[in-house]
């Protein structure tokens, strides 16, 4: 088993995936909640017979697959096995991916002493403080999202914001994305960092992530 680093993912040709985070993300739109539970059948299949499960959400128009191999917290070759044999499986049924509607949303909470914080949110946000691992909360049910500490100074008063969400897309949808939140009424409060990330802010002046897997190391 071989770590999948951004530039083999990307050179794979697996043009109904896109790499989010640390896992691949594909949907498949099915048109209806039984033939997608006959495909989700057909995966599962498929993962039975690669020794190897991907997590699949059944919606009733369309398939959610997030791969990645927990073992090494990452994208590997066998990710990217099952990925081709999950697309082939799609295009004999004649189902559309649709990549370019993928989202994933991540919870940051500035921190000055995330060891100090962590176990009440995990607490909170998953009813065990041992779901804390010393830098983020992890849901093991997946019912929430993950959250994480950005290291910041101490302060003497809490700020007006102390969380913000990191939502990360397709590297391709950035400019579209940021170009609808403006016209939505934000504002671009830093692109320095772009395409690995960029701050946007509501009027009120809180702020959210856009981010992709592009140019990071």
């Amino acid at each position: 088993m071989t770590k999948a680093d951004l530039t083999t993912i990307l050179d794979a040709d697996l043009e109904d995936w896109r790499p989010l985070v640390h896992s691949l993300h594909g949907r498949f739109r099915t048109g209806d909640f039984a033939t997608g539970l006959e495909f989700v059948v057909d995966i599962g299949a498929a993962a039975e017979a690669a020794n190897h499960h991907p997590d699949v959400k059944l919606g009733y128009t369309h398939v959610d697959i997030e791969l990645t191999s927990h073992d090494t917290g990452a994208v590997t070759d066998r990710d990217l096995d099952l990925a081709r044999t999950i697309s082939s499986l799609a295009a004999e049924r004649g189902f559309e991916a649709e990549p370019s509607v993928l989202t994933r949303v991540e919870i940051a909470l500035n921190a000055a002493n995330a060891v100090e914080l962590g176990p009440f949110w995990a607490a909170v946000l998953t009813g065990d403080a041992e779901n804390f691992d010393g830098e983020q909360v992890t849901d093991p049910t997946s019912q929430v999202p993950l959250l994480w500490f950005q290291p910041t100074e101490e302060r003497g008063e809490v700020p007006p914001m102390c969380f913000h969400l990191d939502v990360w897309i397709p590297a391709g949808q950035l400019p579209a994305r940021i170009e609808s939140a403006v016209a939505a009424g934000g504002e671009v409060f830093d692109d320095s960092e772009s395409p690995s990330f960029v701050v946007l802010e509501d009027a009120e002046g809180n702020k959210a992530c856009l981010c992709t897997v592009m140019d990071r190391d």
